[in-house]
């Protein structure tokens, strides 16, 4: 792990002799593309997001690659006892979500890439809202992020981890014990928009073509064809706010 940002610290020590061996203890990984993984300088790897034990699997996944995961992580993780110590010590990223005014956590980002380390991002944002755990439609965080850094984007794809923590449910199934297969696809390209003034239509054209290679990855691990529209959680939103209006039980300016 040649990166500025890769050094062994208590952090990491814990990390590799206490989580990571619990973690692969109570799930099996198959993980293909490794290679894809750069070994040195910076990296963005983007997965789909469709259970809480999702960043388990992809750490553990980008460990293999012999390379630290940073992981973007609510703010608030970081105020709980054990957890927050490990968070802060490991150098993963606070987000203040809802927040004006605070730090701005592309920034921390941007720090951690320009010391050659490796972020992990999910560019939902949030678990999947589509009904058949598809990638919904992204953020623009990951792709703001790696135009204005160059940093090469990882996409990256899973599934079977819904067998362990369905999706908003509060159990976790760990026996009889899961294997989850984790892909990490070719870098994503770029580079239409790499050189181009950074603004609205570069940005949503980057996600575009991040959430399309995340869900090609999934379509070949699933063996399906995805939905050819994305989720929209916000057009779904007013939608259902349109029907509720319609039918009088939200009331009317």
């Amino acid at each position: 792990m040649a990166s500025t940002s890769d050094r062994w610290n208590l952090g990491w020590r814990v990390a590799q002799l206490v989580a990571v061996p619990i973690a692969r203890l109570l799930m099996g990984t198959r993980v293909a593309g490794l290679a894809n993984v750069p070994s040195t300088g910076p990296f963005i790897v983007v997965p789909n997001h469709f259970s809480d034990v999702d960043p388990v699997l992809v750490g553990v996944s980008v460990w293999k690659a012999r390379r630290f995961p940073h992981f973007l992580a609510k703010e608030s993780i970081f105020r709980v006892p054990v957890i927050g110590w490990f968070m802060r010590a490991t150098n993963m990223v606070p987000v203040l979500r809802g927040k004006r005014g605070g730090a701005d956590p592309l920034a921390a980002a941007r720090a951690l890439l320009a010391a050659d380390g490796g972020i992990v991002l999910y560019p939902e944002g949030t678990l999947t809202r589509d009904p058949d755990l598809w990638p919904m439609r992204g953020k623009t965080g990951a792709a703001r992020l790696a135009l204005q850094t160059g940093a090469p984007v990882i996409p990256c794809s899973h599934w079977g981890d819904q067998k362990i923590a369905p999706r908003w449910q509060h159990k976790v199934r760990f026996f009889p014990r899961t294997t989850v297969d984790v892909v990490f696809g070719d870098p994503v390209d770029l580079s239409e928009w790499l050189d181009g003034p950074l603004v609205g239509a570069s940005i949503n054209a980057a996600t575009d073509a991040i959430m399309a290679a995340i869900t090609s990855l999934a379509e070949q691990q699933r063996g399906e064809t995805a939905p050819a529209e994305r989720w929209d959680p916000v057009a779904h939103v007013q939608s259902e706010f349109g029907r509720e209006n319609t039918t009088g039980t939200v009331g009317s300016d």
